[in-house]
Formats: structure tokens, sequence, C-alpha cells
């Protein structure tokens, strides 16, 4: 299965294997990674998912739907070009290697 690698705020690394089709939200709540709280389940109603993606991996994901970009208008904590929901982030194959970096803060 893909890894992907989720780093605190504060730098520690957590590697999770991914089961291509599983969004990378649902791994880290089902982890228990801290700092991605998912409170809508993955309905894309709450930005407490909310992520730095890897900028080298950025053209191999979908672009940010309406939807989503309302959402990041929203997240707690500073927005940025890589900012994504990891909710809308379906792993597959070659996202293996994928970095998120969570924000100091959700909700």
């Amino acid at each position: 299965m893909p890894i992907v690698r989720y780093v605190s705020h504060e730098g520690l690394v957590t590697e999770l294997e991914v089961t291509p089709g599983n969004n990378l939200m649902n791994a880290a709540v089902f982890e228990g990674i801290d700092g991605i709280e998912g409170m809508c389940g993955g309905c894309l109603a709450c930005a407490t998912c909310h992520v730095y993606v890897d900028p080298a991996f950025l053209d191999r994901l979908p672009p940010v739907s309406a939807d989503e970009q309302s959402m990041l208008s929203q997240v707690a904590s500073e927005r940025r070009p890589n900012s994504r929901l990891c909710c809308q982030i379906s792993m597959r194959a070659d996202l293996e290697g994928l970095t998120v970096t969570l924000p100091e803060r959700q909700g």
C-alpha cells in the first residue's frame, strides 16, 4: 500500500499506509493522528482536515472544487497556495510518498 507522511505542526512525522481509494482524512482519523479533526466525517462541511500538501505533489491531485474553495476560505490557520482539505484527497498508487503538513490549529 502507498505510504503518506503526516507532519505535525511541531515536526513529528508519522507514516501511514493508506489503502487506495481511501481519503487522507479517514486514514488519519482512524489512526489517531493529532491535528486532523475531520468533524464532518469527510462531507466537505467543516474545514477541520486542512493540510499543506508537498508542492511536488500538487499537480498530481485533482483541481480544487468550488465547494472545497469555499471551505478553504474558512480554515483556522493560514491558508497557503498548497492548502487542501485532506478529505478531498483520495489515495492512489501514484501518490506514494506524499507528504502533508498539518497547520497549527483546526476548527
